[in-house]
C-alpha cells in the first residue's frame, strides 16, 4: 500500500494535465509537475486527445508578453 504521504504519480499527471487543459498553468509547469520532460508531457498530451498550445493563452498573457517585449532596450 503506498504512503499517505508521497504523491501517486498518477493522481500527478492527471492533476498536471487538467490544469494545462483547463490553461491553469502552462507546459511547462505542467511537465514539471509530472516529473516529466516538455516533449514527453506533449506525447502524454496526443495521446490524451489534447494538443499542445503554444504563446500566450490568455489575453492578460498576451498584454504581460508585449509589456516584456517593449522593455527589452531598457
Amino acid at each position: 500500500m503506498a504512503s499517505s504521504t508521497s504523491p501517486d504519480p498518477n493522481d500527478e499527471l492527471a492533476t498536471a494535465v487538467g490544469q494545462y487543459v483547463l490553461s491553469e498553468i502552462s507546459l511547462r509547469k505542467a511537465a514539471e509537475s509530472a516529473r516529466l520532460s516538455r516533449w514527453e508531457f506533449e506525447e502524454v498530451l496526443e495521446e490524451a486527445g489534447f494538443s499542445a498550445l503554444y504563446g500566450p493563452r490568455a489575453d492578460d498573457d498576451l498584454r504581460d508578453e508585449i509589456d516584456v517585449a517593449r522593455n527589452l532596450n531598457e
